[in-house]
């Protein structure tokens, strides 16, 4: 019996808000790598930044490619934020689909608790990562009558067409479709079949015609509409969503590099089909993508079922703090594998981070020693800013000098030099498409690059080993300025968390080498200056 769309659509609830600290002056505006486009550009167009990120289908949540590509969407909230904007971001939970559905059914299941249970484990894991949660976390069946309105408006614009029940999307009344992905129509067909899409169904106009409303099925959920009895396709709901909430086109468009085609190219289809008539201008501006996460040289997939997920590490004893630097030791935008190795060594870094904190501030009789985690008593709020009046750099002003070295590494500074990635030979043309963009048959070109002036790119995203940029040799007075201002330096630049993880590395090992003074009320500042930039701009609660 189909359902009333009125039924069981109570508004999802997001997860909570961490604090984050207010950090003196502002952030450079973040420039991103846009797929459509090829290229690094502005991430946002204006002061209200705004944000579409493709959410979770409630099942086998959260694992860590799930993580991995919330906590690059939350870098480029926190670096927004940081260089002034005001933020609105939007995720949507694709809480009814065929896996869903294929799960519950397996596993003798209700859907709806599947879902719920799942949803619930996400936002837990969200708020141990500290993921800032989105302003609108929207789930597709509370969306069910603005999807049937956007899907009103297809119709309207003769764009759709029945085929036994099922109405279909035609490509062919969108001139620009193929302009985000770039692919050859070969190519689309086949990851259309490999991705959901049904380019084989006799009766269809074109292979690649999405599905826009099924019709009901046996034994699956469905809710009435002016197309019958089914529910959503999986293109529109996005579509619809992020339109509804956003307007009719917005800053960035994210998601993981295997929505490219066909899920981001079908979404902006159906966007530019429904709202291009007015003002030329429809759906994203930009579109973003994350890489894969492999596990064993393969990547991680529901349908593999090779999943690590954050809710077993946490109750294994990892700490979430240690998971997300695992993570943001690796560029978003870059396929990697999720090792065992890999977290042991995000744990070292965060215990250096956090007994160079402690150094720091040793004497001053607040009980924080060398091994010692700085408490949350001591954490800067939301509402408060780390001000120029708590500066570290207020150590030179009172004389205490550091040592005459600063808080720089020797030979390295903080610029970070060379951390960020090679332009020549990184990658294939789209990830996942196993064709070059547009038949070039090369790799991509300007997946990143070093920082101008310090020396040669290294070959691959990472840091730049201590000493081997050319530029930055003189370092002596930098303080935990210097800190802030280059890990924002790095963020802007499409998201270098690895480079700003070099920043911070070098800072902890400059401590730790008994190259800055201890125990004093700048060293204090110091501390607090560099923990609230940890905190604001990469999510690290030390």
């Amino acid at each position: 019996m189909a359902r009333k769309s009125s039924d069981n659509l109570a508004a999802m609830d997001s997860w909570p808000a961490p604090s984050v600290p207010r950090m003196p002056g502002r952030g450079p505006e973040v420039v991103i790598w846009d797929t459509a486009s090829g290229g690094k550009v502005p991430a946002a167009q204006a002061h209200l930044a705004s944000l579409y990120a493709c959410g979770i289908t409630p099942y086998d949540a959260t694992h860590i490619g799930h993580a991995a590509t919330y906590i690059a969407w939350d870098l480029l909230v926190r670096a927004w934020r940081d260089a002034g904007h005001e933020v609105r971001y939007v995720q949507n939970v694709t809480d009814v689909d065929d896996p869903l559905l294929e799960r519950a059914a397996r596993d003798g299941q209700d859907w709806r608790a599947l879902a719920d249970g799942e949803i619930d484990r996400f936002r837990s894991d969200m708020t141990a990562l500290r993921v800032l949660p989105p302003d609108h976390l929207v789930g597709a069946v509370e969306a069910l009558g603005m999807i049937e309105e956007f899907s009103a408006v297809l119709a309207d614009r003769s764009s759709l067409y029945d085929l036994d029940g099922d109405v279909y999307f035609c490509r062919s009344a969108d001139p620009a479709f193929g302009s985000v992905s770039g692919l050859d129509n070969q190519t689309m067909v086949k990851l259309s079949a490999e991705r959901g899409g049904d380019p084989g169904r006799p009766g269809k106009k074109d292979p690649l015609d999405p599905l826009v409303w099924q019709a009901r099925r046996p034994g699956e959920p469905s809710w009435d509409s002016r197309f019958g009895p089914g529910r959503p396709g999986w293109h529109v709901e996005c579509s619809a969503i992020a339109t509804q909430y956003l307007g009719p086109a917005f800053d960035v468009q994210a998601g993981g590099s295997d929505l490219i085609f066909p899920h981001h190219e079908m979404s902006a289809s159906h966007a530019r089909v429904a709202f291009g008539t007015v003002g030329g201008e429809a759906f994203a501006r930009r579109y973003v993508h994350s890489g894969m996460v492999r596990l064993d040289g393969e990547k991680m997939s529901k349908s593999l079922g090779n999943l690590v997920f954050v809710s077993e590490l946490r109750r294994s004893g990892s700490d979430p703090m240690a998971i997300r630097l695992a993570v943001l030791a690796h560029h978003y935008r870059r396929d990697w594998d999720w090792t065992d190795e890999g977290l042991a060594a995000a744990s070292g870094r965060l215990d250096r981070w956090r007994r160079a904190l402690g150094q720091l501030r040793a004497g001053l009789g607040d009980g924080v020693g060398s091994g010692d985690r700085v408490g949350s008593g001591d954490r800067v709020g939301s509402g408060d800013t780390v001000g120029s009046g708590e500066r570290a750099g207020a150590a030179a002003a009172t004389g205490s000098a550091e040592r005459g070295s600063g808080f720089a590494a020797q030979g390295s500074g903080f610029a970070a030099q060379g951390s960020g990635f090679a332009r020549q030979g990184f990658g294939s043309a789209r990830q996942g498409s196993g064709s070059a963009r547009r038949g070039s048959g090369s790799a991509r070109q300007g997946f990143g690059s070093a920082r101008q002036g310090s020396g040669s790119a290294r070959q691959g995203p990472g840091p730049a080993d201590p000493g081997s940029g050319s530029a930055g040799q003189n370092t002596a007075g930098e303080t935990a300025d210097s800190v802030l201002a280059a890990m924002r330096e790095r963020l802007a630049d499409d998201l270098d968390a690895p480079g700003a993880l070099a920043v911070v590395d070098a800072w902890a090992d400059a401590v730790l080498a008994g190259r800055a003074a201890t125990g004093t009320a700048a060293a204090d500042a110091s501390a607090g200056l560099v923990r609230g930039a940890v905190d604001a701009l990469l999510g690290i609660d030390l």
